[in-house]
């Protein structure tokens, strides 16, 4: 899913076409990326971009008459810049925004449609889609610290849950608990000055990294590899790749759709978190630590 890294991405490239220009048409190909009812498509043609811009992990366009396009990608939603009116071409092509200088299409791979399109009017329904989440680049320590630690969850749930903290997933989740040197199963509450200092440390600087990285390699051009797993990420997608502080094997654990991918020497004092399904399979024969594992 993209993150505030990517999502940035995605809003720096669209700044320079979209803005001052003039929405023509929104074509809809998917009956289902469409989640708004009101206003109506039609509504927004017309409409001149005030402004590019993202709330968390939504694509945001403010158009003239307080009117707001915006766009979630989910897991596998993308989107490509081509020549105006680009046809609309196979299953995984949802929908396009016409532009006179371009259309931007919206796709998404695989079987499932979870990628969406939402239209909002003025302040009111536009503060429907705002989840609370605080922006972790503008936050201070302590305010970074009284949201996270509001309810007492894993870090790594706490940084995830859009409640607490806005455009933060399961891959740039990784990087900032590597960086901090800390367990994604420690408890929020649990956690010391120190640690907090150093959670909310890697936060900013692992965002503010790759934010300029992604920039930098993509420069003027529109971004074509959006992906979760970036070549130079420290932990995340690198299961049994090694550490690149202490050698040790990137470890993970798999739950649901997702996983988590940590250092057992560098975050979790060697010891290995157990992988509910595989511990549930191996039982007693599920390795503590580090050491118990073959050639670790």
């Amino acid at each position: 899913m993209p993150e505030l890294p990517d999502v940035r991405l995605y809003v720096e490239a669209l700044k320079p076409r979209l803005e001052g220009r003039t929405l023509e048409r929104l074509r809809i190909a998917s009956p289902f990326v469409l989640r708004s009812t009101e206003p109506a498509p039609a509504d927004v043609e017309g409409a001149r971009v005030r402004a590019v811009g993202h709330r968390a992990k939504r694509i945001h366009l403010a158009l003239d008459g307080d009117l707001h396009v915006l766009v979630h990608l989910m897991i596998a939603g993308r989107l490509h810049w081509k020549p105006p009116r680009a046809a609309l071409k196979g299953r995984n092509q949802l929908a396009a925004f016409d532009f006179e200088n371009g259309s931007l299409v919206l796709t998404e791979a695989g079987s499932k449609r979870r990628a969406a399109i939402h239209l909002a009017r003025g302040a009111a329904g536009l503060a429907a889609f705002d989840r609370g989440g605080l922006d972790p680049l503008a936050a201070s320590t302590d305010e970074f610290r009284a949201r996270l630690s509001s309810e007492n969850h894993t870090l790594k749930w706490a940084l995830t849950d859009q409640r607490l903290v806005a455009g933060i997933g399961n891959a740039y989740s990784d990087e900032i608990l590597f960086a901090a040197r800390l367990s994604p199963f420690k408890q929020t509450r649990s956690l010391d000055d120190d640690e907090w200092n150093r959670l909310h440390r890697a936060t900013v600087d692992v965002l503010e990294h790759w934010i300029a990285r992604l920039q930098a390699e993509t420069r003027d051009e529109f971004p074509r590899k959006v992906t979760a797993f970036r070549e130079g990420m420290a932990v995340h997608g690198r299961y049994r790749r090694p550490c690149p502080v202490c050698g040790s094997p990137i470890q993970r654990i798999v739950y649901a759709e997702n996983e988590s991918n940590y250092c057992a020497r560098c975050q979790t004092g060697g010891r290995l978190l157990a992988d509910r399904a595989l511990s549930r399979l191996l039982r007693d024969n599920w390795p503590k630590r580090l050491e118990d594992l073959e050639g670790g």
